[in-house]
């Protein structure tokens, strides 16, 4: 009889174990945290992702700061190029992702008042309730790995109001991190600003923070900004000053969610710029001094910017903690000094207290959560042709300039009834067609870029021979004429010229002359404006905004290699604000070299095989895009014509490009937007084609993905997909998954009761297979079969126990079949730290560190 028990409780056990696995999805969430162990899945040939999450927490008491930590898991060099929050405003207040090589800790996650890094640390990610997330531009990622990046991730989460763990379940808040291993053409890093020596005297209405420092490396472009103080501050504003002149980064309350914010209109910071913060603080209430520090009664002033660089001078961290020129804050916009109001709910809500939500609306809940389920998409850049656009059939002249317009427009620029031959000119360049008169067409068009639509024309009886077209930032008009040999800027209305540049029919070279002028480009920073003249001279000419004479580059390509800054026809312009830097096609010598705005100093030349003999056209895209389009290959040459996507850092052609209708004769010009849509325009074909980026993506399929599932009321779900290894992977990114990070949601209930009854059948089953044997052998062998039995038993009960006895060990037992993992045997530790926070304190706990010193300064058609 002892062994028939012993049997029964060896098949509870298992029973037991067993139904762990298949209990409800909610109690498995709330209590394992599946999908905690930081799952790498592989994306492709270079991308992968990273899940970093909390590894099952319940924080004790409110306002608790926990932090974990995870490794990279390549050695050489990697880039964030994009993050996926997994949080709920119900349990979470904010998350912090930090980059540093040493963690505060090596616990699997600790109080984040033993901080979060030993070593120098970086804030990557920011997330708070009622705050947008993060978003890197295109072509941006933050350098990890390698060398220079760190090799951890540190995660700190906020739990304010911890009403939403009554029922002691665990949480598993994170993110979801897309890393690539292909080179970013910008890097993205943090620029610190930090006051250290403010004092706030008590009572004291109205006291100012202020900080300033030259900055003094390499143009930087910033695209997010966030504030911090503790609950004294009421406004922090964040400025470029160049020139005297305050630019708008960001200006926020710091009572509201301290996530990152975008910077509303694109700000580039260049080289002896200022940056300038405020933060303004009220001392009303308090009764001593409030110092800078780190504690509750302590007060902080900081100011994040996040930027872009250029990858080759990407630096990461920048700091800024002292006020270089007190004096210039009498000039501060007053903006600075209005305090933001703060709704008393969303005080509440920021410092991490608020009621407990009520009657909670179950379709927003699925609808977020099928938001935060998108997939994560391989992104492999391809160009190819809109063939619906109708733009293709359009009567047009020679096409030889395009643009787009403030409103994404697409603006053409054509010769009517005129036509670019060998009786254009004579050997001196004089215009030997004055006889027809101007073109009676209108030469400039302004088209819908999605149905080719005419929205707007003008030009009419204005040009002979056009040639290049740009547009400012204000909409005006810069074109080229190759007969008039003259500069324009034009209204929207095209009547008459707002500024003329050149002599009319007379070619020259020197300040007041042009021949044959090819292009037009603008900075929209200082409104500089920059001329390739171009088809007989060989140089750049930099003109002042009302049209002065400033300077010049550029010679003839003398025989042999051309040299740098050496042009045989300057046939292109293409404007790179980010940089700071103009880039030219130089149409036949087939490259493209880029100078400095400021000084007309080479910095690169862009050259390939593929291009063949000549390149005529460049143009920009903001994010470290360009594109191209090269000429008619000579006879017996091999090389076709064709589009070029390349990435402005490197260099490298990223994509090719050739129409599907009709084919290239002459592409003359080129220009593309930043959702990466493309127009090229034919001066032989007399056309324009409108080429997209189909980014290829592979959604990832939705079966084997571990699920949550947490019941709303009473059947509807929401579904939240985790991203797992496979426990015997030893290489996770070798390991091409086909699990999918989302999977259609199913009835728990059915799936429940089925599985109940698929697993208790082979237990009644064993059951009566263990009493007929006991049956038969009492039968049969009478009290020896008792015996024998026990014996039968103890060898069973031997092999769960394993070689050492001692014990039913069902974790070793299961851990001998393979692909077994110990999740759900071995104990999780879920016990946080109990040390007492200030309840009101809705601070972080951040380390700021210093970074090091800046180097020097850098350098015929």
């Amino acid at each position: 009889m002892a062994g028939l028990v012993n049997s029964l409780l060896i098949l509870l056990f298992l029973f037991q174990n067993i139904c762990l696995g298949f209990r409800s999805p909610l109690s498995v969430f709330k209590s394992e945290c599946l999908g905690s162990e930081q799952p790498v899945i592989s994306l492709g040939l270079s991308d992968f992702a990273l899940d970093i999450r909390m590894p099952g927490v319940t924080p004790k008491q409110s306002d608790t700061y926990l932090c974990m930590s995870v490794r990279l898991p390549v050695d050489d060099e990697a880039y964030v190029v994009d993050f996926k929050p997994h949080a709920s405003m119900d349990t979470v207040h904010h998350m912090l992702l930090f980059g540093c090589n040493e963690p505060s800790s090596t616990e699997n996650y600790w109080d984040c008042d033993e901080g979060t890094c030993r070593d120098k640390s970086n804030i990557l990610y920011a997330w708070a309730r009622n705050a947008p997330p993060t978003r890197l531009p295109k072509g941006v990622g933050f350098r990890v790995g390698g060398e220079a990046g760190g090799r951890y991730f540190v995660l700190q989460v906020h739990y304010g109001d911890i009403s939403a763990f009554r029922d002691k379940h665990k949480d598993c808040s994170g993110v979801t991190l897309h890393l690539t291993r292909q080179k970013q053409p910008l890097i993205a890093g943090m620029y610190l600003m930090m006051s250290v020596n403010t004092v706030i005297p008590p009572g004291e209405k109205v006291v100012d923070a202020d900080i300033a420092c030259h900055y003094k490396r390499f143009p930087m472009h910033l695209f997010a900004y966030r504030v911090h103080t503790h609950r004294l501050g009421k406004v922090v504003s964040g400025y470029r000053v160049r020139n005297g002149q305050w630019t708008l980064i960001g200006r926020q309350s710091p009572q509201l969610p301290q996530a990152f914010y975008p910077v509303e209109h694109p700000v580039d910071v260049s080289y002896d710029d200022i940056l300038a913060a405020r933060c303004v603080f009220s001392g009303e209430g308090r009764t001593t001094e409030t110092h800078i520090g780190g504690t509750a009664n302590d007060e902080m002033c900081n100011f994040y910017i996040m930027y872009y660089m250029e990858a080759k001078h990407a630096v990461s961290y920048m700091t800024c903690t002292q006020n270089a020129n007190p004096e210039m804050f009498r000039n501060i916009p007053q903006e600075a000094n209005i305090p933001i109001p703060v709704k008393s709910d969303m005080l509440k809500m920021t410092h991490g207290h608020h009621e407990e939500a009520k009657d909670s609306d179950t379709s927003s809940l699925l609808h977020q959560a099928k938001k935060e389920e998108k997939d994560i998409l391989d992104q492999d850049f391809h160009i190819e042709e809109a063939v619906e656009w109708p733009g293709l059939d359009l009567k047009l002249g020679q096409v030889s300039g395009l643009a787009l317009d403030p409103e994404n427009n697409l603006v053409i620029f054509h010769r009517g009834d005129h036509v670019w031959d060998e009786n254009s000119f004579d050997s001196k360049f004089v215009y030997q067609q004055r006889g027809l008169g101007p073109i009676e067409q209108n030469t400039i068009l302004v088209l819908n870029p999605s149905n080719a639509k005419l929205l707007h024309s003008t030009g009419k009886s204005l040009f002979y021979l056009p040639h290049g077209l740009s547009i400012d930032k204000n909409g005006n008009y810069w074109v080229t004429d190759v007969a008039l040999h003259q500069v324009f800027k034009l209204g929207t209305d095209g009547k008459e010229p707002l500024l003329t540049l050149g002599v009319a029919l007379q070619p020259g070279s020197d300040k007041n002359h042009f021949c044959q002028p090819t292009d037009v480009a603008v900075d929209p920073i200082t409104g500089s404006i920059y001329v390739s003249d171009g088809y007989c001279n060989s140089r750049i000419i930099r003109f002042s905004p009302d049209g002065l004479y400033v300077m010049q580059w550029g010679e003839e390509t003398s025989l042999g290699r051309a040299r740098p800054g050496q042009f045989h026809i300057p046939h292109s312009l293409a404007l790179i604000p980010d940089f700071s830097q103009l880039c030219v096609a130089d149409r036949e010598n087939g490259r493209i070299q880029c100078f400095r705005l400021e000084t007309g100093e080479f910095t690169r030349e862009i050259k390939h095989k593929s291009f063949g003999r000549e390149l005529f056209a460049v143009s920009y895209v903001p994010g470290g895009l360009l594109f191209a389009v090269n000429g008619m290959p000579y006879p017996g040459e091999a090389e076709p014509v064709q589009g070029f996507v390349m990435n402005f850092s490197t260099g490298e052609i990223i994509a090719s490009f050739i129409p599907l209708r009709k084919s290239f004769e002459m592409p003359h010009d080129i220009v593309a937007s930043e959702d990466r849509t493309v127009f090229v325009g034919d001066v032989h074909a007399r056309a324009v084609w409108k080429f997209a980026s189909t980014e290829k993506m592979e959604h990832r399929s939705v079966k084997k993905a571990g699920i949550e599932v947490q019941e709303i009321k009473e059947s509807e779900t929401v579904v939240e997909a985790r991203l797992k290894n496979k426990p015997e992977s030893t290489d996770p990114l070798k390991e091409t998954h086909k699990q999918p990070l989302v999977q259609q949601t199913s009835s728990t209930g059915v799936s429940f009761v089925l599985i109940t009854t698929l697993l208790i059948i082979p237990v009644v089953v064993l059951l009566a297979i263990l009493v007929f044997i006991r049956w038969r052998k009492t039968t049969v062998y009478g009290a020896d079969g008792e015996h024998k039995l026990d014996s039968s038993s103890g060898r069973i009960l031997g092999r769960l126990r394993g070689k050492g006895g001692g014990g039913i060990n069902l974790g070793n037992f299961f851990a001998s079949h393979k692909g077994y993992s110990r999740k759900g045997f071995d104990r999780l530790s879920t016990e946080g730290s109990d040390q007492e926070k200030d309840e009101d304190d809705g601070t972080d706990s951040e380390e700021e560190c210093s970074a090091s010193p800046p180097p020097p300064a850098p350098s015929s058609s």
